[in-house]
């Protein structure tokens, strides 16, 4: 019964953390994937401007 108790309070969010809104993680990935799309297309503006010549 104890080891069942411990497992649940390793489980647990901290109280502070609990009162944050914690974005899903697929938010997370979008996000990573649209920043590097956009820094790839600084770095790289003037390939892909010279394209569309």
């Amino acid at each position: 019964m104890d080891e069942n108790n411990n497992q649940e309070n390793l489980n647990k969010t901290p109280s502070k953390m609990s009162r944050l809104a914690w974005p899903k993680a697929i938010y997370g990935v979008v996000l990573a994937i649209i920043i590097i799309i956009v820094i790839n297309f600084i770095y790289y503006k003037d390939f892909f401007l010279s394209l569309f010549k």
